[in-house]
């Protein structure tokens, strides 16, 4: 069984930059397809088990996913300099790990650099929060070094570790399904997205639909780019073959004919549209009650201020009677 999807939260550069220390692991440009697909495979070198990296929490497909309540991660993380300790960029990672509601993994890096204080930034990491083992929590933190890759190991085991505890399983022999992380326009393929497969096998032929569009496999590529025939349960892959370009966090279901992909696509644009005008009419609805009310304060505004002048001016025409009435006296 394929291992889960598994995202990096912060400083996702340092995880590319630790793995590419090790022989074999990634290509010279894995960098770049991080950049391109927002994920990359990689095999460990101690267990041998594959780990799919989503890029992070930052990106703006983990946004989108999260807003709309279905994120495609398993395990976030949360990668903290120990130099630096907790930074504002650490709290938002953080905080999108929280509203995705995943468990996190801490890794202490830069741990061999002599301005390195390790102990001082767990303590941070307890303050906001993170309830860490060492401190009678349940949250592992590992102490890393990308440059002598230390804790690589370690940090290995955590991960398999918290998926054991998890118990992720995900059948291949059903129909496909997975989470669009990006999507773009590519010269002489068309609609492309990079899909982080939940379940299933995904097969070249494969009819699917994807949010509101539809299509038929065209081609799959493997994280670094290699045209394979079939992806299975947490593979990060780029799929063409879509009429359409289909939203971050949009999910991919394979059905049983393009016919049938076609009209659920339909079915999803018409009630996509239906949404979008009851939005917009309740917008519409909300401006015309706030104007309503601006109108009526602006009317109160200049009833009151009458009635004062008015007040105004009676009491100046009592004090200048009272003063002539003592003059005729």
């Amino acid at each position: 069984m394929t291992p889960p999807a598994l995202p990096v939260c912060h400083l996702s550069s340092w995880l590319e930059d630790t793995y590419m220390c090790v022989p074999g692991m990634l290509p010279a440009e894995a960098g770049g397809i991080t950049q391109h697909i927002g994920a990359f495979e990689v095999t460990m070198p101690g267990s041998g088990a594959r780990l799919t990296f989503l890029d992070t929490p930052g990106h703006a497909a983990f946004g989108a996913m999260r807003a709309r309540g279905a994120a495609a991660t398993d395990i976030v993380v949360l990668a903290v300099a120990a130099d630096d300790g907790v930074m504002p960029q650490t709290r938002e990672a953080l905080a999108h790990a929280r509203a995705a509601q995943v468990p996190v993994v801490v890794a202490l890096t830069k741990c061999d650099l002599p301005q390195a204080r390790s102990e001082e930034v767990k303590l941070q990491l307890v303050s906001e929060g993170l309830e860490l083992e060492e401190y009678g929590g349940d949250v592992q933190c590992v102490v890393t070094a990308a440059k002598s890759r230390q804790g690589l190991q370690e940090l290995e085991e955590a991960l398999l570790l918290q998926a054991e505890v998890m118990e992720l399983k995900a059948s291949p022999e059903v129909p496909a399904a997975g989470v669009v992380v990006e999507a773009q326009v590519s010269k002489g393929l068309g609609a492309v997205a990079t899909i982080i497969l939940r379940k299933g096998t995904l097969k070249v032929g494969d009819p699917i639909v994807v949010g509101t569009e539809y299509g038929r496999v065209r081609a799959i590529k493997d994280g670094h780019g290699q045209a394979i025939t079939t992806a299975g349960p947490g593979q990060a892959v780029v799929v063409s073959g879509l009429k359409g370009l289909p939203g971050a966090g949009d999910e991919l279901l394979v059905v049983g004919s393009e016919g049938r992909a076609s009209k659920m696509a339909a079915a999803r644009t018409s009630r996509a549209q239906d949404f979008r005008l009851g939005q917009l009419a309740r917008m519409q609805a909300e401006h015309s009650r706030r104007q309503q009310q601006m109108r009526e304060k602006e009317y109160e505004r200049k009833r009151e201020l009458k009635r004062r002048i008015q007040e105004i001016r009676m009491s100046g025409f009592k004090r200048h009677s009272a003063t002539d009435l003592g003059q005729l006296r």
